[in-house]
């Protein structure tokens, strides 16, 4: 018995004293170490006495829309860093880039058909439209043109009419629901997925103002192909169609003096999606010269509406009966002056390692037809619900934990691109570069090395089930541990996928650690995004709350980690600033 006693004691300090040396050598995974404490801590607030639907109140109901350079931004911006400093919050302001262009409010919007027979519209004017100046009546015509010879046949006849400008679209009974969440089958695929890699990039198409009209079209079919892989000949070939006339239909319509230009919505049962009005100008213009209608050099242009399908299709039904329709409308927007657009910005100081930077985020801007709750109202309510915890339980982390609340993302990322750019590095060869991760060494600033990880909310208001690792596997064991107390709550998925279409991608595109969350979809791109039905009433309150601690834990565990997040490799710098 003493023998097997002593084996037994000599073979765990043999163990031990070997794990420990292979350990301190790199050899074994190092086990990833967090409070649990202040976990159940953190839980127990978030859960129990949590203030994000009140913040997203404030921010959709009474704020929103909070169009980006819009009196309404600024509104909800004044609440927001009210709170912030309300709640303890240091060094909280309002930081500018830009300048961003014209700011734009809608005042009043009716439309009403009044002949042969009165029912008013489902409709919402786009951004930055023009209005009408009072009340306007006059004849609805369906712009039909496929081709250049058949849009010339409407010269002179534009006018002062309400323009139908789009075809009209087929609609179907869904028999699919509208909201859901991940199954398990698509988690499982998230996390087989395998590292991206640059072979599986978008392909690269040549400006089309430099080819020649068959070959334009020819590039045109192979775009759509690649967005668009289920699409039948028929459907992309009425894409290129609309693709090749449209510009021309709108620049016809600016020309001729339309009182009106309306298009058929995305979306059905009365849910609309709204974005931007545009500015007529040639279809071959390059992507990066087209000028967009907030723009200070932007010309008035014809007022813009977004009309819902099944009444949109309703009307060129009864045109195409030899009906005449006459509409009414009341289109009455204020532009605001040029000025510069900006973020908002609050921190939690740090401790003995407060030089050191871990960052949480959202876009704080939102489109106009709804109240923008969930885009991306729930993400900043989220963000700033994981400060309002990590505050109020007096927590002191190592490093300062700093939110960013962010202006101009449905623009292009302007916010978050403009502060990594001011405040951490951007790549050599420009703004595309630095979205897409490629291309030029990154000029880097003093403050690149101090950044440890960046955290963005931004998928509506889905529950957490992980987080898209964008290629950097060095995270996994990480995020695995951080996970670890929220795995009762479905978060445990980790994928090496890269996600975009948000603000981690101005951080992850110059080699610095940003993560975007793995998200149910709920309604998101069916009823919510960008549309009339962006309201609080879509938001799912217990998934926001785990979202909130989940967003609380992550910043805290990063904050207080010996090291900071481990980064992606990219080569050596040529020189002091530039890595390339």
């Amino acid at each position: 018995m003493k023998r097997c006693l002593f084996f037994l004691v000599f073979s765990s300090f043999v163990l031990l004293t070997c794990s420990s040396a292979l350990l301190a050598q790199g050899m074994l995974p190092h086990r990833e170490r967090i409070d649990s404490t202040v976990t159940a801590q953190i839980k127990d607030e978030g859960m129990s006495r949590s203030q994000v639907m009140e913040i997203l109140s404030y921010l959709s109901d009474v704020c929103g829309p909070r169009l980006t350079g819009s009196p309404e931004y600024k509104q909800a911006a004044d609440w927001a860093s009210s709170k912030l400093r309300q709640w303890g919050l240091q060094n909280v302001h309002f930081e500018k880039w830009g300048p961003f262009g014209k700011g734009w409010t809608l005042k009043r919007f009716t439309a009403n058909v009044t002949k042969p027979r009165a029912f008013p519209l489902i409709a919402y004017p786009k951004a930055w439209s023009s209005g009408t100046k009072g009340t306007v009546e006059g004849e609805v015509i369906y712009l039909d043109a496929k081709s250049d010879s058949e849009l010339a046949t409407y010269r002179g006849k534009l006018k002062g009419k309400f323009v139908l400008i789009s075809d009209p679209r087929e609609l179907k009974a869904h028999f699919q629901p509208e909201g859901w969440r991940l199954a398990d089958s698509s988690l499982l695929k998230l996390a087989n997925a395998d590292i991206p890699t640059p072979g599986q990039q978008r392909r690269r198409f040549p400006p089309m103002q430099q080819l020649s009209p068959a070959a334009r079209d020819s590039v045109m079919r192979a775009m759509f192909r690649q967005f668009m892989p289920d699409a039948d000949s028929i459907t992309i070939q009425r894409a290129i169609q609309a693709q090749r006339v449209g510009p021309k239909k709108l620049e016809l319509c600016q020309s001729e003096g339309a009182a009106v230009v309306l298009d058929a919505g995305r979306g059905e049962g009365g849910t609309l999606f709204v974005q931007s009005a545009t500015v007529p100008q040639p279809p071959e213009t390059p992507f990066n010269q087209r000028m967009n209608p907030y723009s200070e050099k932007a010309p008035k242009i014809v007022p813009q509406v977004t009309v819902a399908a099944e009444q949109y299709n309703r009307m060129i039904r009864m045109l195409q009966k030899g009906q005449k329709l006459e509409l009414e409308m009341e289109l009455d927007v204020e532009f605001t002056p040029v000025d510069s657009a900006f973020n908002i910005i609050g921190e939690i100081p740090g401790t003995d390692l407060k030089d050191q930077i871990v960052m949480i985020g959202a876009h704080f801007d939102s489109w106009h037809a709804g109240t923008g709750a969930t885009d991306n109202g729930t993400g900043s309510s989220v963000c700033m619900e994981a400060m309002r915890i990590l505050e109020s339980l007096g927590l002191k982390p190592r490093r300062t934990i700093r939110i960013g609340l962010w202006g101009g993302e449905e623009e292009g990322l302007l916010g978050s691109r403009a502060y990594v750019s001011s405040h951490f590095g951007e790549r050599e060869a420009g703004a595309t570069a630095t979205l897409t991760a490629g291309g030029g060494g990154i000029k880097t600033m003093p403050e690149y090395e101090k950044l440890s990880v960046y955290f963005n909310h931004d998928n509506g208001t889905g529950k957490v089930r992980g987080v898209y690792m964008q290629g950097n596997e060095a995270a996994r064991p990480i995020f695995r541990a951080w996970l670890e107390p929220f795995a009762g709550t479905g978060a445990s998925t980790l994928s090496l996928s890269n996600t975009g279409g948000t603000d981690h991608l101005s951080f992850d595109g110059i080699g610095l650690p940003g993560f975007q969350f793995i998200q149910d979809p709920i309604e998101y791109e069916t009823r919510t995004h960008h549309s009339n039905m962006d309201v609080y009433d879509r938001a799912q309150e217990e998934d926001l709350k785990q979202a909130a601690v989940i967003m609380a834990s992550f910043a805290y565990n990063a904050a207080t980690r010996d090291e900071k997040f481990p980064r992606k490799p990219i080569p050596q710098a040529a020189s002091g600033t530039t890595r390339q």
